[in-house]
């Protein structure tokens, strides 16, 4: 994927006119009010400060520890309202702080049709290699316990806080009419992935973006993404599917690209949660030693399909970055 990498000048003091310098897309560079990875941080700080600890902490105070015996729709408008509040707005309001031009910063334009179903079909091909890779890195993980006392002693923690994240999860999706159902898409599917993607691969990738080439850009984003989900055992899954989010946003230059990947990847995990039941929420859950080889096997078409699809999508930018220019000329 060597062209998802926006190369940097080598030499700051190359020839360069008295004229604003241009981004790759003939516009004036952006230019925040202070460093680019400061900006990023301070992104980054808010999210986790805001939401996962003051809005953790405030979720705990209102209904306790022991979430299952929260009422649904009370925990799933607190759910909801710290998105947008300790998400969604921060974003807005560090973009127009820092940088001005809000529109550019956060990606706010539409996206050709053909683009959205090209990574609609990349993320439905990533989504089966990280459940296998889930499989397997349980499964060696708990091989390695079986030999290992302190690994054991990691492994059992992990369990412990993978059902903290299971319940939490397991009240938000109980779904009794069709009511709920709507309410559990909006806060589940919706609200996610326009709050995380505004801030994620809007304002923190498009700042990290302005210091590093934008793999490395797309990539730190991805780990922090990561990480902000406290999902131990879906870590190395959840920054692979951030990553994958972030070129979509660098290559389309537009967050409605993300945005919809992100929203129909959380709508599958309700609906599959919905048909079979909680076992759909249990990272942890480990393969037999039976079906390792044809999870091995799977996993390997699987790799083979989605790497035939990102050669499809790099074939489409080089054709269309080609277009342009011969319309240019």
């Amino acid at each position: 994927m060597d062209d998802l990498n926006n190369q940097k000048p080598a030499d700051d003091n190359t020839n360069k006119s008295d004229a604003e310098h241009l981004d790759e897309n003939g516009k004036p560079e952006l230019k925040p009010k202070i460093s680019p990875v400061k900006a990023g941080l301070l992104g980054l700080a808010g999210g986790f400060f805001f939401y996962q600890i003051f809005g953790g902490l405030l979720t705990v105070l209102i209904f306790g520890l022991d979430l299952e015996k929260a009422d649904a729709n009370a925990l799933r408008l607190i759910t909801m309202a710290g998105q947008v509040l300790f998400i969604l707005l921060p974003a807005l309001i560090f973009s127009k702080i820092i940088y001005e031009d809000v529109t550019r910063v956060l990606r706010f334009r539409s996206a050709p049709w053909i683009e959205i179903a090209l990574f609609t079909v990349g993320i439905i091909a990533l989504t089966p290699i990280l459940q296998n890779y889930l499989y397997l890195q349980n499964y060696f993980f708990e091989q390695l316990a079986k030999q290992n006392g302190f690994i054991q002693m990691i492994k059992e923690s992990l369990d412990s806080l993978d059902k903290l994240v299971e319940s939490s999860y397991g009240t938000l999706l109980k779904v009794n009419s069709a009511m709920d159902g709507a309410i559990v898409i909006a806060v589940v599917a919706i609200t996610p992935a326009v709050c995380e993607e505004v801030m994620f691969r809007g304002y923190i990738q498009k700042s990290f973006e302005l210091k590093y080439k934008s793999f490395l850009g797309a990539l730190i984003t991805a780990v922090f993404f990561g990480i902000y989900h406290f999902n131990p055992y879906a870590f190395i899954p959840l920054v692979a599917l951030g990553f994958f989010l972030g070129y979509s946003a660098y290559k389309s230059n537009s967050i409605l690209v993300p945005v919809v990947l992100h929203f129909i990847n959380n709508l599958s995990a309700v609906v599959l949660f919905l048909i079979f039941g909680k076992s759909e929420l249990e990272q942890s859950k480990v393969i037999t030693a039976a079906e390792l080889t044809p999870t091995l096997i799977s996993l390997s078409y699987q790799v083979v399909l989605f790497i035939l699809v990102l050669l499809g999508i790099q074939y489409y930018y080089r054709k269309k970055k080609q277009t342009l220019h011969t319309v240019s000329r």
